[in-house]
């Protein structure tokens, strides 16, 4: 039985983890000449790039803002189809609409939580057979767990689609040796600095990429579709203060503010990973011998642990667990309800039932609380309601 002091203390799902040093150098900044897009931006962007060995980076307002940006530079428009997964937050999904293709999913792996592989193969096959291949997929790295971006790769290279890695969960982790966001793999690589995320600016989002054309593409959509540099006016002037608009763009720009934020906790990155993948452990311990699935990761492979999850028996049993949780002040969640079953999607031809495997996960799914402020106090007494149901 919880002591009442217990369930006066409230438990997040998820929370940001901010230092003397990050308020530090915010501060420095809002004394500076620069608020907006200025020099900490340019240098945020080459801390991501070499953090991920990438070549390039480009930093956003958000990461939705980085995926719609992403697609577009890939020439994503009416007429061609982009698939994700259903198993993710609905960003993945709208970033189609945005630039008004058409969308579909790939059921997930139920251990993994991520999109299935042997679903994609036989998807793409049958696609293949109909003429309707996508022009673009989005596997999303749930958790922080790498997809097989090896075989999706190779996959690519048959079917002729570009590939968008969602890492919106997963900066800092690794696949296969590689920091998931060099885009060994992959053609842009997307990640998230919300809150909760591993790293936060307060809002914000980066597109990582090898290619130059499409950092440029994306340089150039997150800020009107404006450019000041003469080289790429169409047609010669001599006006010293000329800035020509060459496409439509956005205002998806990012603050030295949030920049400045980013560059401190960027320094902090690896710890940050380790506490999670530690506290990932203690929940495994504690959990060990009750009757719950929880996330495969690969051996050669390292989580972020964004996310820990946990699958029991049924949806009653799941159900009854999260009102318990609720009831004693703790912040368990939901991730994710299948994106195809928001009214939305359904008004637009989804249906319940089309993707059984994410259906199956979300009626039996919760995420316990993970970050770095958790103490073992904490997590023994998450798990107490657990083992005691």
């Amino acid at each position: 039985m919880l002591k009442k002091s217990e369930k006066s203390n409230f438990i997040p799902y998820g929370t940001q983890n901010i230092n003397s040093n990050d308020i530090k150098e915010v501060i420095s900044v809002l004394k500076s000449e620069f608020l907006t897009q200025g020099p900490l931006v340019t240098k945020f962007e080459e801390q991501i790039v070499n953090y991920c060995k990438a070549k390039h980076a480009t930093v956003v307002n958000s990461a939705t803002s980085a995926l719609h940006i992403a697609c577009l530079s890939l020439g994503l428009k009416k007429g061609d189809l982009l698939w994700t997964s259903p198993n993710t937050f609905v960003a993945s999904a709208n970033c189609a609409i945005y630039c008004n293709a058409d969308i579909d999913f790939v059921d997930i792996d139920i251990e993994t939580r991520n999109i299935s592989i042997e679903a994609l193969e036989e998807k793409l096959s049958i696609a293949e057979k109909n003429n309707k291949l996508p022009k673009i997929i989005v596997p999303v790295h749930f958790g922080g767990n790498s997809c097989d971006m090896i075989r999706i790769k190779k996959l690519s290279q048959i079917y002729g689609f570009k590939i968008i890695e969602d890492a919106s969960h997963a900066i800092g982790a690794e696949y296969k040796g590689s920091k998931v966001g060099s885009c060994k793999y992959s053609d842009i690589t997307i990640f998230s600095f919300h809150p909760v995320k591993i790293i936060t600016t307060g809002e914000g989002g980066a597109a990582t990429t090898n290619s130059k054309l499409l950092n440029d593409k994306m340089n150039l959509l997150r800020s009107h579709g404006i450019t000041r540099d003469k080289t790429k006016f169409i047609g010669k002037t001599d006006e010293e203060w000329a800035y020509q608009q060459l496409t439509v763009g956005f205002n998806y720009r990012m603050t030295d503010i949030q920049a400045a934020l980013g560059i401190s906790q960027m320094n902090r990155l690896d710890n940050f990973i380790d506490k999670r993948n530690y506290l990932a452990k203690i929940y495994n311990s504690l959990l060990k011998g009750n009757d719950l699935s929880l996330a495969r990761v690969d051996s050669e492979n390292k989580s972020s642990m964004h996310l820990y999850t946990v699958l029991f028996r049924n949806k009653k049993k799941r159900d009854s667990i999260y009102r318990k949780m609720i009831k004693e002040n703790i912040g368990v969640n939901i991730h994710y309800i299948p994106v195809h079953t928001q009214p939305f999607f359904r008004e637009i031809g989804f249906k319940r039932g089309m993707f059984p495997k994410s259906e199956e996960y979300y009626s039996k799914t919760l995420t316990l609380p993970l970050h770095t402020k958790l103490t073992k106090k904490d997590m023994t007494r998450i798990c107490k309601i657990i083992i005691n149901s």
